[in-house]
């Protein structure tokens, strides 16, 4: 057997990196390249739409071959998609192109989640997945800080050399994580396991996935709260669903369009190190105290700290501050809101999705998770350019009352998320 050192950590890097790519260092790519913001936040927004139907491929994912072989199959087609990004954005169909292996690159990263994850469980004993489950999602948080941070960084850089050639520079950048990509495969397809249980499920159709799975999503929409819960996923994340695309262009663009105009390595650095430490930083607490007092007790303060703390963009939107630290703290101070106040969110799902079929339930309501980002980033960019940074950052702020509406609607057992004596 191997030791799990040797995948396990470079398994959920390569499983960050992707994600990241696709959801981030795409709206700045764009950007830079000179598209519209409602462009940009109306076309990246459909690449979450592999992640909101993955429930529905993910059981094929169970029957047809084994999860080694789509890991590694998965790798090599990122790779693949990576490279198509470089090799196109220095053509004349840079929009077209790029956005074509995006999507190839979104399915691929949905794709690898669901063999990853489930191959996780079957390479490892049960104590190892309990030892490894920090690890794993460390790695997944160091994939982010390289996807935001450093490969931004990296093509600032890039661009300083190759006196400011955008395009040529991208395209290096991505040639590169081509490579890094080639080298994961190779990796993996050495280092993974072969466990004994990870075989493709000879004797089941796709006929009995069918059947199971619409067995599944009746039972889900005969929950209790059903139309509470579901719009309890969907609104929750509203005002951030707006800002989360909103903000990467803001921080990035001129000081005559009422942006703040910051260089590729200086949003490499607020975003992708200080914001991301500031996310995991909140979520950590987040996680701390709902495992001591519970779900319920703990509600209304994440609310208000998932809210509360996005007038921090109305503040930067107005004052448009060149002071590099005040602009890191603001930027921290939200992304620990957003961290902490986000745990009530995943809290939920988790008792949503309790009793029969709870594996089943949780990857429906992770899809409507998806589906909660994708809706508000379709037209978030294009409500921007209507009003304006400024106009737009206090509208977000006036949204924030549905977040406080759809909380107050839920009913949830007190006990939940608190740990027991025996435990």
């Amino acid at each position: 057997m191997r030791n799990p050192w040797s995948w396990v950590p470079s398994l959920y890097f390569a499983e960050g990196i992707p994600y990241v790519t696709v959801m981030t260092i795409s709206l700045v790519l764009y950007k830079q390249l000179g598209m519209s913001n409602a462009d940009i936040t109306f076309y990246t927004a459909w690449l979450n739409l592999p992640w909101v139907i993955k429930p529905l491929w993910s059981p094929f994912v169970d029957i047809i071959k084994t999860k080694r072989w789509w890991i590694t199959s998965m790798q090599l087609l990122l790779g693949a998609a990576l490279g198509g990004v470089a090799f196109t954005i220095p053509t004349t169909f840079w929009m077209q192109g790029t956005l074509c292996f995006f999507w190839l690159m979104a399915f691929a990263s949905a794709t690898h989640d669901i063999a990853a994850d489930g191959f996780y469980m079957l390479g490892l004993s049960q104590h190892e997945q309990t030892w490894f489950v920090g690890i794993r999602s460390l790695f997944y948080r160091f994939a982010m800080i390289f996807g935001q941070g450093v490969l931004v960084m990296i093509a600032g850089n890039l661009q300083v050399i190759f006196r400011n050639s955008i395009a040529y520079s991208w395209s290096l950048l991505f040639y590169g994580c081509t490579g890094l990509f080639i080298a994961l495969w190779l990796w993996h397809s050495y280092s993974l396991p072969r466990p004994e249980e990870d075989r493709q499920r000879d004797g089941v159709t796709a006929k009995d996935i069918l059947h199971e799975l619409w067995r599944s999503i009746k039972t889900f929409f005969k929950k209790e709260q059903v139309l509470v819960g579901i719009l309890f996923m969907l609104l929750y994340r509203m005002p951030e669903g707006l800002l989360v695309k909103v903000t990467t262009l803001f921080l990035i663009d001129a000081p005559h369009n009422g942006g703040l105009g910051l260089s590729p390595q200086e949003y490499g650095f607020v975003q992708g190190t200080v914001g991301v430490l500031g996310l995991v930083l909140g979520g950590i607490l987040g996680g701390i105290v709902a495992g001591k007092d519970g779900l319920r007790r703990w509600l209304w303060p994440m609310v208000c700290a998932i809210t509360l703390p996005d007038i921090v963009y109305v503040y930067l939107a107005y004052a448009l501050p060149s002071n590099f630290i005040v602009i890191n703290a603001c930027v921290f101070v939200e992304q620990f809101g957003y961290g902490f106040g986000f745990t009530a969110y995943m809290l939920y799902l988790i008792y949503y999705s309790r009793g029969e079929f709870k594996t089943s339930h949780y990857a429906l309501c992770t899809a409507f998770m998806a589906l909660s980002m994708m809706i508000p980033g379709l037209f978030a960019g294009a409500l921007q350019e209507a009003v304006g940074y400024r106009t737009f950052f206090i509208i977000v702020m006036g949204l924030c009352s549905v977040t406080f509406i759809m909380s107050a609607l839920l009913r949830i057992d007190p006990e939940f998320g608190k740990k027991k004596d025996n435990e």
